[in-house]
């Protein structure tokens, strides 16, 4: 048995255990979570781990907090924050398989309904771009400015959530962080609202309120609650608050994901050559490599660029040339 559908939390943890046990020499990591078990629970497993790549805004998150306590092991290439992951995989493969996951759990029209996004990352902007594209009236969310601006730029509203709350119908939560979704929030929600995670872990919705505030809860639906609110309004939960576009879906295309994995794949190679010159920090993917990605999926694609000429690249690197 190569993997187990639905496994609960132990089996899920004793899983990531059993694969560090067979103490490997570099680590593929999506969310940090086992790198959190080497440090803070079998650092006994520590030694021989070169390094490794994290494909996660959440991993690396978790990842820069190790190094900044001076705690990492080990070093870590960032794959999420190359070009070839988050312009590709976050945007495109995270906008369209979240609405892929959504649409055939829920079996509604977007057309129409207003969709409240949470979060403004690649992968938020992916999220509401295929909504848009879907016909619905977009709401971003935000708590960076910038990514604030950018959104209203890109054509789509910009509210606090309390706000948007009372508008959507579809929620999206998009950060990677907790309670994004939560306690007097539900309280404005529509009848009928229903609500969605591709962010990262089942926390971004806040269940614990969402449960405090339902008289009854019941599945209506492979992968939709229905939560009965005291007062009558019902709010329907998607694949349990999980990534709906795994939980419900079939994740991004491997049209897309090609791209990330040759990523890992030579990131894992850098370290593996370089870690001792690395030491133990989060790095970036070199350029060259994203760029040697780039060059392999237009190779594949059947596409060919254009190339500088000697004196253009000349023109580019004088100051003094008009």
């Amino acid at each position: 048995m190569f993997a187990k559908y639905n496994p609960d939390p132990a089996e899920y943890k004793q899983h990531l255990i059993s694969t560090l046990e067979t103490r490997p020499d570099l680590i593929i990591d999506d969310g940090g979570d086992l790198v959190t078990i080497l440090h803070a629970e079998r650092p006994d497993l520590l030694e021989g781990v070169r390094g490794g790549a994290e494909e996660t805004t959440t991993g690396i998150l978790r990842l820069k907090s190790l190094e900044k306590e001076g705690a990492l092991k080990f070093p870590m290439v960032a794959v999420n924050d190359a070009y070839c992951k988050y312009l590709f995989d976050n945007r495109y493969g995270t906008g369209q398989s979240v609405w892929d996951g959504i649409n055939r759990t829920t079996n509604l029209v977007v057309a129409g309904k207003t969709v409240v996004v949470v979060g403004y990352g690649w992968c938020g902007k992916g999220v509401a771009m295929r909504a848009k594209g879907l016909g619905a009236n977009v709401i971003v969310t935000e708590i960076d400015a910038i990514k604030a601006v950018e959104a209203y730029m890109d054509g789509f509203h910009v509210m606090p959530m309390r706000e948007a709350a009372k508008l959507g119908d579809f929620f999206v939560t998009v950060t990677g962080n907790r309670d994004v979704i939560s306690g007097e929030d539900f309280d404005v929600m529509k009848d009928g609202a229903i609500l969605s995670n591709a962010g990262h872990f089942d926390v971004e919705v806040n269940k614990p309120d969402l449960m405090e505030r339902s008289q009854s809860v019941r599945t209506v639906r492979r992968n939709i609650e229905e939560y009965q609110l005291k007062d009558g309004r019902k709010v329907y939960l998607l694949a349990e608050g999980r990534l709906v576009n795994l939980a419900a879906g079939d994740g991004h295309p491997a049209e897309i994901m090609d791209m990330t994995f040759a990523l890992q794949a030579l990131s894992l190679k850098h370290v593996n050559d370089e870690y001792q010159r690395i030491g133990n920090r989060v790095v970036n993917v070199p350029y060259h490599l994203d760029e040697q990605v780039a060059k392999y999926k237009l190779e594949s694609l059947g596409i060919s660029i254009d190339s500088l000429s000697a004196e253009q690249k000349s023109y580019l690197d004088s100051w003094a040339q008009h």
